[in-house]
Order: structure tokens, then C-alpha cells, then sequence
């Protein structure tokens, strides 16, 4: 027979009814053992395959989980996106990833394509400039659930899976001052972005709790996070009359890009310049020195996300009773930073 097998074709080989040989291939409790043994063997013989179509239309279902990240190629959220696969593959979830390449417009057409291919659940992480959130509204009203997980939809209640960010700020800067840092600088993101802002915050916070003086030209948005936007505001840093003595960068990209100018510079890393990153990418242990970060599980946010999300398909009331789980983050301390003093 042709791939085309359908499951009344199968039951008139069989002659048995149609409904006998859906129930048998989906191990439906009330067919005997020795039934859907006789029609699974036939079906893997025949070559059928479901028509996913039918069924979905059949059980409201798809088994399809939509995705949007910022970006696919990161560490970061490629290994996110691991810990997802690894919750809902084996549970027959089908995973489809759209990239919005942190376009807002990208974004919604997404979520749209998403929308009219009926997706059981959606996971996000939204872009830079998402501050609207009506989109994400449109999910709920369509009974699709959705988890948000790294980057906050701030003022928006939904399921959502993060890391402190604030804390582990807080940890970096703590450790720049234990290592005799006095003027510390922040390669900062941008402060449209949740996660860029709490970090802000944890080092404002830290400065001010150890008598340190707030300096705001200690202070240097990056245009985006990727190691080429850590250049020009440590550029910027070092023409500055009083340098500074300790960078805490927003990220590790930006990290090894300052790194790159304080090398250019024949600045001694930590001696003059104490650094340290966050995210704990797998190239901030390869650099040289080796970089301090602050570590994400990152891993663990994907399949926490993905679980959450599991919990969520089917219930009716997934439109209340939200979960908020925050992960708290680890200082790593490497040559970058570490002057050997406690």
C-alpha cells in the first residue's frame, strides 16, 4: 500500500470496525492486549501514518509548543531552549522555535503564525522594546497559556520563570569591593529591558550600602549585549581624568569586549582594573585572564518554564493562579577579578 494508509484500511484488512482500530492505536484501556498488538504490527507494516491535522481537530490538540526567543545562536538561550526540548519531547510535545531577532514587529508575527497554527502553549522571552503586551493578552483570550520566561513582562500577571538578576548584581559588586575596588563602573543595558534595569539597580544599591558614592559617568549604556557594544564605553571609561579601578559589566559579552580594550590598552587586568560579567557563557573560563561571572542556571530555567507550561495545557483555569518562580543566581570568581584578598 501507498503512505496514504488510512485507519479504514486498516480495519478492513482486519475486519474489524474503524473505532476499534483508533482506539487499539492509541492503547485505549478498553481494547485487548492481543487487538492492539494485531493493529500496531499491521500499521508499522503498512507504513500508516495519523493525520496529525484530523486529530488535532479531532482532540483540540496539537502537541505543539511555540517559542520565541531573541535570539537562537547564544549560549544563553540556546541552552534554554535545551531544557525545554528535554521536558516536553519526551512527553510527545513537537517544539517549533521562532527567532524575533529583538524586533517587537518580528514578535508579533510570530505569536500570529503561532495563533493559526494552533499551538497547545507558548513560552517567550520577549525583545528590547516590548513594553505592550496585548499580544500576549491575544494567547489568553484564544485559551493558548503561556510562560514568560529571563526577560519580565513587568506589570503583566502571567506564569513567568526568572532569574534574580538584582541579587546577583548585588553579588558582583560585593565581590569587587572585597577585592579593594573603590570606583566601580557599570557597562550597563538598556533600561527598557527588565534585566538590564535590575542589575543597574543591584549595583547602585550595593555602592550606596557600602558609602560609596553614585558617579554617573561611572555609569555607560551599551547599544546591545553581543562583545563588539562592551568597546566603545570602555573606551569611553578609560579617557575618563579619575579611571575606574573595577568594571561590573552587564553581561560576559560585554565583559570580554571591555577585556579587549583594557588589553589593547596594557591595563592589568585585575591589578589596575578588576572585571567581572554575568552569565557564565562557556568562553568567560577561555579568556585570558579568565573571566568572573555571575552564573544562571539556565538549563534549569527552560525546564522549569517547560513544566510549568505542561501543568497549564488543558486546565481551564490556566488564566489564574499564576506561578512566579525566581532562580537565584552564583558568583564565580576567576582571574579577572580575584586579587587574592578576602
Amino acid at each position: 500500500m501507498s503512505n496514504s494508509v488510512t485507519i479504514i484500511d486498516l480495519a478492513k484488512e482486519l475486519k474489524i470496525s474503524p473505532s476499534t482500530v483508533s482506539r487499539a492505536l492509541r492503547d485505549h484501556p478498553a481494547i485487548k492486549q492481543e487487538t492492539k498488538i494485531m493493529v500496531q504490527e499491521l500499521a508499522k507494516k503498512l507504513g500508516y501514518q495519523p493525520n496529525t491535522l484530523a486529530l488535532s481537530l479531532l482532540y483540540r490538540k496539537t502537541n505543539n509548543i511555540g517559542i520565541i526567543v531573541p535570539e537562537i545562536t547564544s549560549y544563553f538561550f540556546s541552552s534554554i531552549i535545551c531544557g525545554i526540548q528535554d521536558v516536553l519531547e519526551p512527553e510527545g510535545q513537537h517544539v517549533i522555535i521562532s527567532q524575533s531577532n529583538e524586533s517587537y514587529e518580528t514578535e508579533l508575527k510570530g505569536i500570529e503564525t503561532f495563533l493559526s497554527s494552533r499551538v497547545d502553549g507558548m513560552l517567550i522571552s520577549s525583545t528590547f522594546n516590548t513594553n505592550d503586551y496585548s499580544h500576549l493578552e491575544k494567547l489568553r483570550q484564544n485559551n493558548v497559556p503561556v510562560v514568560v520566561f529571563d526577560r519580565d513582562c513587568e506589570g503583566y500577571e502571567m506564569n513567568k520563570v526568572l532569574v534574580d538578576d538584582y541579587d546577583g548584581a548585588c553579588q558582583a559588586v560585593e565581590h569587587l569591593i572585597s577585592q579593594g575596588c573603590k570606583r566601580i563602573a557599570h557597562i550597563a543595558g538598556s533600561d527598557q529591558l527588565s534585566i538590564a534595569r535590575h542589575r543597574k539597580n543591584g549595583y547602585i544599591d550595593t555602592l550606596s550600602k557600602h558609602g560609596i558614592a553614585i558617579d554617573e559617568e561611572l555609569m555607560i549604556e551599551s547599544k546591545f549585549f553581543q562583545m563588539e557594544d562592551g568597546v566603545e564605553p570602555t573606551k569611553r571609561l578609560l579617557s575618563l581624568p579619575n579611571l575606574p579601578d573595577g568594571i561590573f559589566a552587564v553581561n560576559d559579552a560585554i565583559a570580554i569586549g571591555a577585556l579587549s580594550v583594557l588589553r589593547e590598552r596594557d591595563v592589568k587586568v585585575p591589578d589596575e582594573v578588576a572585571l567581572i560579567g554575568f552569565d557564565n557563557d562557556p568562553y568567560a573560563k577561555f579568556s585570558s585572564p579568565t573571566l568572573s561571572t555571575i552564573d544562571q542556571p539556565v538549563y534549569e530555567m527552560g525546564m522549569l518554564a517547560a513544566r510549568i507550561l505542561l501543568a497549564s495545557i488543558g486546565k481551564s483555569d490556566h488564566n489564574s493562579n499564576f506561578r512566579q518562580e525566581i532562580l537565584k543566581p552564583e558568583l564565580i570568581v576567576r582571574e579577572s577579578s580575584n586579587r587574592g584578598k578576602i
